[in-house]
């Protein structure tokens, strides 16, 4: 494999593109996007998206542009290889629309959904607010999706045409007047699971979506346990995570992993939206939860404690904060193997990819490390 950051030529190439559209969409692209409604910007880019990956020469421009490649970002996590340790969280890609066109810019993986076994429409609109003066956005989306039937379809076809990405499918309970009990909660998540089964390099299931008619009920560990002992008898070939809930203390939060410890569960994604708005002044009325840097400085504390409590028994994909190389590094050094970002995308722009990677690889050779995974947990050892 030939890699950008050992041609002199591409890399050149690269790092020019990188600030031609770093500059871009800071001047231009990010006004006219910040002019109209959240909502209304998601769609745009979801139909922009959809649109461009038919078209394959862009593809092609964007891959030459964009994707940096370097032998010091791929790690093998879980059985799984990756270009990069870098992923896209649930929650943007819903539908799995995106796959094409976040390879060519050079994801490690993606992880599209949350889904759920019946067809979703979600809570009513507005589902986001921007909160620029604390990079972050309020996510009130409650689950909207095309249904885990339709969806898996979907990331089966990116998953066999994939060649540098892999691809994760999120899974979480259906959101709708049909939501019933614990046992029905169970069947929900059966049935997505059974699906997706083999179709993915990766599996997540999703305890923990704050947006919900019926709240969080698998993320008290009675439940979480019914839950996985249903789930443990559903052949799957993929790694399988699960993605946490942020506003837990520690002791109820290791509760929920020494259930998990007892399941066939490889990895843990920490962690989901933050619900406590102490000393922010966000109105009241926007419902909703927050993503970005205002779930920083919890997750991190968790990926470390977990780090520190498990890291013989859990994977942990980090997510929450990350706009920045550092950022990332540093939940690298607290314990994470693989980090996953949406909101700096919206802030930073699509070539945040390309920062985060570059940046990443730089920060390792500078303290000597030869791989990811040697960087991993080097915070916490003495």
């Amino acid at each position: 494999m030939s890699y950008v950051s050992q041609s002199p030529v591409r890399n050149s190439i690269n790092w020019i593109s990188e600030r031609a559209f770093q500059f871009a969409y800071k001047n231009v692209v990010k006004s006219y996007v910040f002019n109209q409604s959240p909502d209304e910007a998601h769609e745009q880019m979801v139909r922009f998206c959809r649109t461009s990956q038919k078209i394959g020469p862009l593809m092609w421009l964007l891959q030459q542009m964009l994707d940096y490649t370097d032998p010091i970002l791929e790690t093998r996590v879980m059985g799984v290889d990756f270009s990069n340790p870098f992923g896209l969280s649930a929650g943007l890609d819903k539908n799995a629309d995106l796959p094409l066109v976040l390879e060519k810019a050079g994801f490690g993986f993606e992880t599209v959904g949350s889904t759920t076994a019946r067809p979703c429409a979600g809570n009513s609109r507005p589902w986001f607010h921007r909160l620029p003066e604390y990079a972050s956005m309020m996510v009130h989306v409650g689950l909207a999706n095309d249904g885990s039937d339709q969806l898996i379809r979907r990331v089966n076809q990116a998953y066999k045409r994939s060649q540098t990405m892999r691809l994760s499918v999120s899974l979480a309970r259906t959101n709708d007047d049909h939501s019933g009990d614990i046992e029905e909660g169970i069947e929900d998540y059966s049935q997505s699971l059974t699906r997706a089964a083999g179709h993915s390099h990766m599996i997540e299931i999703n305890i923990s979506c704050p947006n919900t008619r019926v709240g969080e009920p698998f993320t008290q560990a009675d439940n979480l346990d019914k839950l996985f002992a249903r789930l443990d008898q559903i052949p799957h070939p993929q790694p399988l995570l699960v993605k946490m809930p942020q506003d837990r203390t520690w002791p109820q939060f290791k509760d929920l992993l020494d259930v998990l410890a007892e399941h066939k569960v490889e990895g843990v994604t920490i962690a989901n939206l933050r619900k406590d708005r102490t000393g922010l002044d966000i109105p009241q009325d926007w419902a909703g939860n927050l993503s970005g840097l205002p779930a920083q400085k919890t997750s991190n504390a968790l990926v470390a404690r977990t780090y520190q409590s498990y890291s013989d028994r859990f994977v942990i994909a980090g997510v929450g904060g990350v706009f920045t190389p550092q950022q990332a590094y540093d939940k690298i050094r607290l314990g994470a193997s693989l980090v996953m970002f949406i909101s700096s995308l919206m802030y930073r722009g699509p070539q945040n990819i390309t920062t985060l990677k570059r940046g990443l690889a730089d920060l390792l050779r500078r303290d000597g490390y030869t791989s990811v995974e040697e960087a991993v947990g080097s915070a916490l050892r003495r």
